[in-house]
C-alpha cells in the first residue's frame, strides 16, 4: 500500500483543520437556541468564526490536538506492522508541519518526544473484518475534555439526584451527573459518549467508539434511542451553557452504546467530547493505500450560522493535504475578536449587571485590575507570557526568567513553527485554568501577576488570593485556536524550551485580545454562580423516568 502513508497525512490534516457536516449542524443547531445577546451567545459566536478561519487556513481548530486514537478495519493478510510505520510517518509529518502540536509526554520525567510518538502514543486499534477494503477512523480527543470523563460504579449515591440504581433509570441520572460535573471545563457546548457495562477499561473503548458515531444518527435499540432523546432534552434545562457563561445550550450531542457485563460489576462510563469534535475517517484501497472515500461528510459548504448547506465561494483547495474535492470558504462571522466582544460588552449588561468594555496595556496596575467586575469585556495589548503545568510548578520554587510585575498569564500550550524569520504561532486557544488551582495564588502573589487568561475557571483558592492581592481571572473561548492566534503580533522570546512547546514560557505580544471578566477582585465567580444555580436545577431530576 504505498500510498498509505500520504492517505493518513491527509486524514490527520483534515481532521485537525475541518469539521465535518454533521457537527457544524449541531453547532448551528445550539447557536439557533441561544440568545446572541449574551455571553454564551458571544462564545458561539466566536466558535462559528474559528471553525471558518482554521477551514480556510488549513490550521488546527484547537491548540491542542489531543491524543491520536485510530480504529482500523482491515482485511485478513494485511501487515499491520507495515501500516503502523506509515502511521507514524504521517503523525511525524503532520506534526512537523504544524498540523499537531506535540503531546506525547514521557510519564516519569515529563519529557516530550517533540514528534506525537512514544509508548503508548498514538493509539491504534486494530481489528479484521471480512470487507475488500481498509476503514480508517481518527480521532483527536484533547486534553481539557479528556479530563471530564467519568466513570460511575452502580449502585451509586450522586449529588443532587439520591440513588442510582442498576438500571435504565439510574443511567439516565449517571449521565445527566456527567454533564453536571463537567461545567464549562470540558469547552461546553459538548458531546458525550455513554457506555453502559463491561468492565472498567471496555466500558471507557465502549464509550469513546460512540463518538465515532454520526451526531444525526438514530441508536437501533429503542431503549438507547429514547435515553439519548431524554438527556439531549434535559441536560440544556441545567443552564450551564456554552463555556460555563450559562445559557440554553450545554450539550449537542448524546450517543449510548451497551456490551455485557460482569454480575458483580455494573459500569456506566462517559467520554465528554468539546465542541470541537474533531473525528473522521477514510474507505482505503487494500492494493495501494489510496483513499476511495471519506466516511465523514466534509464540513466544507456546511454553515455553522444557518445550519445550512451553502453553495462555496470560489475555494482554495487543500494541496497541503492532496484531499481532491475539499475545500475551503470564507467564514460565515465577519468581524475581528476584538470587534465580537465589544458588540458582547454592549449587549450582554443585564446578564453581567452593566458589561463594559476595558482596553489595558500589559503591565497593568492593580487599581485597574480592581476596577474590573465579572462580565466586563476585556480587549489586552502588550506582553503576555504563557505558562501551563511544567511553568506553575516550577516557578512555586524558583524565580522567574522575566519580570512578572503587572503581567499577563495565559493558560495556554500554543502550536507554534520556527523558519528562518523565527518562530510563529499556528493556533493558540485556552487551557483548562483548574489544573493549575493549586498553584496560582501563591504564584500572582509571589510575582505581582495582575491577569491571568484560561478557560473553565479557578477554584476558591484563587479567588481568595484574586480579592487578597488585587488579579483578575480572564476566561477565553475553549477551543478558539485561531481567532486569538490573530491577535498576537510577534513572539518576543520563550524560555524553559527543555519543557516541550506546549509547556515552554513563550512571550507574545498581542493587540486586540479580547476575553471576559469571570473572577474578579471583589470576591465575585461567574463560574461559582453557574455551579450553584446548576446543582440547584439537577435535583429536578431525582424521581424516576425509566421504568
Amino acid at each position: 500500500m504505498q500510498q498509505f502513508e500520504d492517505s493518513i497525512y491527509n486524514l490527520i490534516v483534515e481532521t485537525s483543520t475541518n469539521l465535518p457536516g454533521d457537527v457544524r449542524r449541531a453547532v448551528a443547531k445550539g447557536r439557533a437556541l441561544e440568545d446572541k445577546a449574551t455571553r454564551s451567545g458571544l462564545a458561539l459566536t466566536t466558535i462559528a468564526q474559528n471553525i471558518g478561519m482554521a477551514e480556510q487556513q488549513i490550521s488546527p481548530i484547537c491548540q491542542d490536538t489531543g491524543m491520536l486514537t485510530f480504529i482500523i478495519h482491515t482485511p485478513v493478510g494485511i501487515n499491520q506492522i507495515e501500516m503502523k510505520k506509515d502511521i507514524y510517518n504521517a503523525i511525524v509529518r503532520a506534526t512537523k508541519n504544524g498540523k499537531l502540536r506535540p503531546n506525547s509526554v514521557d510519564s516519569l520525567t515529563g519529557e516530550n518526544s517533540g514528534d506525537n510518538l512514544g509508548e503508548g502514543t498514538p493509539v491504534i486499534h486494530f481489528e479484521q473484518w471480512e470487507e475488500d477494503s481498509v476503514d480508517v477512523r481518527l480521532i483527536l480527543k484533547g486534553g481539557g475534555c479528556e479530563n471530564k470523563n467519568i466513570q460511575y460504579s452502580l449502585p451509586a449515591e450522586l449529588e443532587g439526584l439520591g440513588k442510582a440504581g442498576r438500571d435504565l433509570d439510574g443511567i439516565r441520572k449517571c449521565i445527566l451527573h456527567s454533564v453536571y460535573q463537567a461545567q464549562g471545563q470540558g469547552c461546553s457546548a459538548g458531546f458525550i459518549g455513554v457506555g453502559i457495562g463491561g468492565d472498567r477499561t471496555t466500558g471507557y473503548e465502549l464509550a469513546k467508539k460512540q463518538l465515532f458515531r454520526k451526531v444525526e444518527d438514530v441508536n437501533p435499540i429503542e431503549d438507547l434511542q429514547k435515553m439519548e432523546d431524554y438527556i439531549m432534552e434535559n441536560a440544556n434545562k441545567l443552564g450551564i451553557g456554552t463555556m460555563g457563561f450559562g445559557g440554553e445550550v450545554t450539550l449537542l450531542g448524546c450517543k449510548v452504546g451497551v456490551i455485557n457485563r460482569l454480575p458483580a460489576s455494573f459500569f456506566v462510563s462517559v467520554a465528554y467530547n468539546c465542541w470541537a469534535f474533531r473525528r473522521q475517517g477514510v474507505l482505503v484501497d487494500a492494493a495501494t493505500g489510496s483513499i476511495k472515500e471519506w466516511l465523514y461528510e466534509s464540513g466544507t459548504g456546511v454553515s455553522v450560522d444557518e445550519g445550512s448547506v451553502q453553495q462555496p465561494e470560489p475555494a482554495v483547495v487543500i494541496a497541503a493535504a492532496g484531499n481532491a474535492g475539499v475545500t475551503t470558504e470564507d467564514a460565515s462571522i465577519a468581524g475581528a475578536p476584538a470587534e465580537i466582544a465589544t458588540a458582547a460588552a454592549r449587549t450582554d449588561t443585564a446578564a453581567a449587571g452593566g458589561s463594559r468594555e476595558v482596553r489595558l496595556t500589559a503591565p497593568i496596575s492593580e487599581e485597574d485590575i480592581r476596577s474590573l467586575r465579572v462580565g466586563d469585556v476585556v480587549i489586552l495589548s502588550g506582553e503576555m507570557h504563557t505558562g501551563r503545568d511544567a511553568l506553575h510548578k516550577y516557578l512555586m520554587d524558583h524565580e522567574a526568567p522575566v519580570d512578572l510585575n503587572g503581567a499577563v498569564i495565559y493558560h495556554c500550550g500554543p502550536v507554534m513553527m520556527k523558519d528562518e524569520e523565527g518562530w510563529h504561532v499556528k493556533a493558540a486557544g485556552p487551557t483548562t485554568s483548574i489544573r493549575e488551582e493549586p498553584y496560582q495564588g501563591d504564584i500572582m502573589k509571589k510575582f505581582g501577576i495582575r491577569a491571568v487568561i484560561g478557560k473553565g475557571g479557578m477554584g476558591p483558592k484563587t479567588l481568595a488570593a484574586l480579592q487578597e492581592h488585587g488579579g483578575v481571572y480572564l476566561n477565553a473561548i475553549g477551543g478558539a485556536a485561531q481567532y486569538y492566534a490573530e491577535c498576537i503580533k510577534k513572539v518576543n522570546a520563550v524560555d524553559f524550551m527543555e519543557f516541550g512547546i506546549p509547556e515552554a514560557m513563550w512571550h507574545l505580544d498581542v493587540d486586540g485580545f479580547a476575553a471576559i471578566v469571570t473572577m474578579d477582585a471583589h470576591g465575585n465567580s461567574l463560574h461559582a454562580d453557574v455551579e450553584k444555580d446548576s446543582a440547584a436545577k439537577l435535583i429536578q431530576f431525582r424521581e424516576p423516568v425509566f421504568k
